[in-house]
């Protein structure tokens, strides 16, 4: 009798552990799946800014080809609406292709995008000098995790007012991260430069790029 149940208890507590275990395995695998669906989800809706991005800029080609400027409402529109892309950073070697918010946006941070730094100037200056920030890493905002893959020569295209500024890569070196960037470039070069932290050190790595074409 005693043995019977025993028997009968341990069944009992197998069949718990079946239900725990079971609970557990879906609550994993609803994660996994939550997690996946916001991937996706965020990946689809960047993939759609940019495309917007493009739209926009074929519609800025073609007011520069009529001898248009955008109406006042088209204007105002740009202005407020902060989610917009003012420009985009395609580096094909690495696969990133980024939306880039306007200064002042809240989007134009380092731990939400790729970050254009208060003292860039825009693409379309005269020796000038347009300066990114973005993260190393793992993260999801780890847009220039790749940044230590690039070498000399290798080319970087700015989309910007309805114009493509492609570079090349002249420069590459590392310095300490102490908050503030010493960037060496030639002033009298029309230039790009790109930041992040190398991974895992105190280090940070500054990409030169000089401006090879405008179309």
């Amino acid at each position: 009798m005693l043995k019977r149940k025993e028997t009968n208890n341990n069944k009992g507590r197998k069949g718990q552990l079946i239900i725990v275990g079971s609970f557990l395995i879906l609550i994993g695998i609803s994660v996994i799946g939550g997690k996946y669906l916001y991937n996706y989800l965020y990946d689809k809706k960047e993939d759609n800014k940019i495309e917007e991005f493009y739209e926009q800029q074929e519609e800025i080609k073609d007011d520069i080809i009529n001898e248009e400027t955008p109406t006042e409402e088209k204007k105002e529109e740009t202005k407020t609406d902060s989610t917009n892309y003012v420009a985009v950073i395609k580096i094909p070697k690495i696969g990133l292709e980024k939306g880039l918010c306007e200064k002042g946006s809240y989007c134009n941070n380092v731990n939400r995008n790729i970050q254009i730094m208060k003292e860039s100037t825009y693409p379309d200056i005269a020796n000038g000098n347009f300066i990114l920030a973005g993260h190393s890493g793992s993260g999801k905002v780890a847009f220039f995790k790749n940044l230590y893959k690039l070498s000399q020569d290798d080319e970087v295209s700015i989309f910007y007012q309805g114009k493509e500024y492609k570079y090349k890569v002249v420069n590459i070196y590392d310095i300490e991260k102490t908050g503030t960037a010493n960037i060496i470039r030639n002033k009298e070069k029309t230039t790009l430069t790109l930041i992040t932290c190398r991974h895992k050190t105190n280090k940070q790595i500054i990409v030169i790029c000089e401006l090879i074409e405008t179309k």
